[in-house]
């Protein structure tokens, strides 16, 4: 029980993040550069990749797939952990991939990102580091 608890916290905080990331990015202003003139280059530069999108579609694009991504994390793991736990006690390296997974955000959340998606992501390691132990003693 307490692995279960553990693995929906951190899964729920995952949801939580990417979904939040989400409506900021499609209902707010709150990704935009402070300098509108950033913003309007962004918007008529194109990468040296494609000139079939601009750097402002790609900067959208780019924050929204990655809200879908830790939304995607946090549904598998909560559906693990809700229907089939017997599951993640049967294969723990599920739980020690998810450990990784969420290692993996915290790395780029201290390397590129702000403090509120760190401390999340702090705290949802810790709950998947955590699982994985107990589920492997």
């Amino acid at each position: 029980m307490p692995t279960q608890i553990l693995i929906v916290a951190g899964a729920l905080i995952f949801g939580l993040l990417g979904t939040v990331h989400l409506a900021y990015t499609f209902f707010t202003g709150l990704f935009s550069p402070r300098d509108a003139a950033t913003e309007a280059s962004m918007k008529l530069t194109h990468p040296r990749l494609t000139r079939r999108t601009t750097l402002w579609k790609a900067w959208v694009g780019f924050n929204a797939s990655h809200s879908l991504g830790a939304i995607l994390f946090a549904a598998v793991y909560l559906l693990l952990a809700l229907a089939h736990m017997d599951w993640l006690r049967e294969a723990p390296g599920l739980v020690w991939l998810a450990a990784l997974g969420a290692l993996a955000y915290l790395a780029l959340a201290v390397r590129y990102w702000f403090r509120t998606p760190l401390i999340g992501i702090a705290l949802a390691s810790v709950c998947f580091l955590a699982a994985a132990i107990v589920l492997s003693v």
